[in-house]
């Protein structure tokens, strides 16, 4: 049998590998110590369907990519979108209405009581995202799919009238809010931006300083199932992805059952949006999988908070090693949130700081790449929407693994190392071998052909 090639993509931190091609390897029957770390990958079996990989628009990201040169909003969005030359990032997120990360608070619809949504408009849109947006499907050359996710109702229709601090949307205006999402739906679309999905709430159980609102399980079963599934299919926009929870593992086992237990409420439903905050809980997400294995999964947002942690290894690693897990408990998907951030870690309208792939530093009118940035791309590059996640298993507890087998019959095997030593393994697959090491603090994306 010829000896089959293995291409390598390596990032490293002790040297200047990023997203850098190795010395490819080739599969043959290599001898190996029973004993010494192994790779398993089998892609004659099966499992999820990948959606893509991506990030949010958000506005502070949309006034940062307005701040820099015309080259530099070309370079930022051909490193993101670029299927060729960038990550090819094909699942996108969108706040409605502000978010933490806007410039200040505002909604598309501000008018108390216009309950008709005769004042509803995206001129705020308008100012910095819808650019951002059109210039980004230019640059990834065909759509990528876009997701909704509210912060808050507009403050008039909440029991606190404020978009802050919590507070809960008014019995009264459960029709017109969920009238709103497909107002907002529908503008996008008129400005050429289509929308794939729809998430019910951002972190629902959270009362933030910023832009919040809150709802209980029952609450959020009873909005889905009375008013915004209906108003859905009323308006023709039931293919919309609608999506539950959008707040962090720990608890997703408890909104799951609230709502996909009862099937009134469970038919409008795709499946459940869910972030890395509070405490990992990975294996919640498979025991939602096993549970209601019909609905899908899908990480719908993640950032290193509190700094923008620029030049940290550490903030690439636990990208690296969430997107591992999850994958390997049935996430169809990986979303990141801001695309860009300043020096600051910002704008953000309630103060603080969060760290995100690309950052701007203003004062110096230059462009950073952080270590998150290029894992990202070991996922995004390789494992393409309609790619689907096969067998993969590791005999060391060190060597961190993924795989899926594209449309194109392309395999692409992920490989993470976050310890200080590198570690030579074997990569079988079937009845073949691969020698190679894996390096200290690296990322690696193996693909071949099956």
């Amino acid at each position: 049998m010829p000896e089959k090639t293995v291409q390598v993509v390596r990032t490293a931190r002790d040297t200047g590998q990023r997203l850098a091609e190795a010395e490819p390897i080739s599969f043959g029957e290599a001898e190996w110590p029973f004993s010494a770390a192994a790779v398993f990958v089998d892609p004659t079996k099966r499992f999820q369907t990948i959606e893509g990989f991506g990030g949010a628009f958000t506005e502070a990201s949309a006034a940062n990519w307005q701040k820099m040169s015309p080259e530099q909003q070309a370079e930022v969005l051909r490193a993101y979108f670029d299927p060729k030359t960038g990550h090819g990032y094909s699942l996108c997120r969108l706040h409605m209405n502000s978010c933490d990360f806007s410039l200040s608070n505002y909604a598309c619809c501000e008018t108390p009581g216009d309950t008709e949504l005769a004042s509803f408009s995206l001129d705020r849109e308008r100012q910095a995202l819808l650019p951002m947006m059109k210039q980004a499907l230019a640059a990834a050359g065909e759509p990528f799919k876009l997701f909704i996710s509210p912060w808050s109702p507009p403050a008039w229709m909440k029991t606190t009238n404020r978009m802050n601090e919590g507070g809960k949307l008014k019995p009264e205006y459960r029709r017109t809010w969920a009238r709103y999402y497909c107002r907002f739906v529908q503008g996008l679309r008129k400005e050429g931006i289509d929308v794939w999905g729809l998430t019910v709430q951002n972190e629902p159980e959270a009362t933030q300083t910023w832009d919040s609102c809150i709802y209980t399980p029952a609450e959020e079963r009873d909005f889905v199932r009375d008013h915004l599934g209906p108003t859905l299919q009323q308006e023709g926009l039931e293919n919309l992805k609608l999506m539950i929870w959008d707040h962090n593992r720990d608890r997703a086992v408890h909104r799951a059952k609230a709502i996909y237990d009862d099937p009134e409420a469970a038919r409008y439903v795709w499946g459940m949006g869910f972030h890395w905050y509070a405490q990992s809980c990975f294996d919640n997400i498979r025991l939602v999988h096993d549970t209601w294995p019909d609905k899908a999964l899908l990480f719908t947002e993640g950032c290193q908070g509190g700094a923008p942690y620029v030049g940290e290894w550490k903030s690439g690693e636990r990208y690296g090693q969430s997107i591992i897990r999850d994958l390997n408990r049935w996430t169809v998907g990986w979303v990141d949130w801001n695309m860009i951030l300043d020096e600051e870690g910002g704008p953000r309208h309630v103060g603080g700081a969060c760290s995100a792939p690309i950052v701007l530093d203003r004062r110096n009118k230059q462009v950073w790449y952080q270590s998150s940035y290029y894992y990202l791309g070991h996922f995004a590059r390789f494992i393409r929407p309609g790619s689907q996640r096969v067998l993969c298993a590791s005999t060391h507890d060190a060597l961190e693994v993924t795989a899926a087998r594209n449309r194109d019959g392309t395999v692409a095997v992920v490989i993470l190392n976050r310890t200080e030593k590198p570690l030579e393994f074997a990569l079988d697959c079937g009845d073949q071998r691969a020698l190679s090491v894996s390096p200290q603090r690296s990322i690696s994306t193996y693909t071949f052909r099956e």
